[in-house]
């Protein structure tokens, strides 16, 4: 029987075929972004869905070179402990390996915009009482809009998250208990990734749906 609320076979065939073709970006060029394109994909960050409406979501766009630099060097200096923390869990080698991947792409990039938690999120308690990172989950969702957006309009986006949040608000003036959550690279590239970029490069095999699957309960077999 046809689902009358159902989007055409093309209709639905484009949305499958951008987020399997979404990919986290590491190298750009360096071309600006339209400013009307700007918007368009920050519109689509705004239409996500959040627990208890609550829009926790806040974008500061860097358009300061300096604080592109002075953000680029808190990545670069987390880039490295992070290294050491995994050459003391795992071996040398793979941090490494490590250490020769490419993690960001902040100053090439068209844009940098830093998605964070808004602060007072005591006040929203809908959805939150018992679980209160759902306000991270909504603006995860707000970053995967931008994500599918971004590439359907061609753009790569990728998210940083090597840096430590208390260094990044301070840099930004944030308020106390606001919190970034992400550094957003946008922009113009060469090409797309035909796998993620950590299949590519052999840092990691991706796992199958089929060991994420549970039915009924936890099942210790689960990967």
């Amino acid at each position: 029987m046809t689902n009358p609320h159902a989007y055409s076979l093309d209709e639905q065939a484009a949305i499958y075929k951008v987020i399997r073709e979404r990919r986290d970006m590491r190298h750009f060029l360096p071309m600006p972004v339209d400013s009307a394109l700007l918007q368009k994909i920050l519109a689509a960050a705004h239409h996500a869905p959040s627990v208890g409406l609550m829009q926790p979501w806040r974008f500061i766009r860097i358009t300061d070179l300096k604080i592109r630099q002075a953000i680029h060097k808190q990545v670069d200096a987390e880039r490295v402990k992070t290294a050491q923390a995994i050459g003391e869990s795992e071996t040398p080698a793979r941090m490494s390996e490590f250490l020769r991947l490419k993690v960001e792409g902040i100053l090439v990039c068209g844009e940098v915009l830093v998605a964070t938690l808004c602060d007072k999120r005591e006040n929203n308690i809908f959805g939150r009482r018992t679980m209160p990172e759902m306000d991270i989950a909504s603006v995860s969702c707000a970053i995967q809009n931008m994500w599918l957006a971004a590439r359907a309009e061609g753009l790569g986006l990728g998210w940083v998250s090597l840096f430590d949040p208390i260094d990044l608000s301070q840099l930004l003036n944030m308020p106390a208990d606001a919190k970034p959550i992400a550094v957003l690279c946008l922009g113009h590239v060469d090409s797309f990734y035909k796998e993620p970029m950590l299949v590519e490069t052999g840092w990691k095999i991706e796992k199958p749906l089929a060991e994420m699957l549970m039915e009924n309960g936890w099942n210790d077999d689960a990967k």
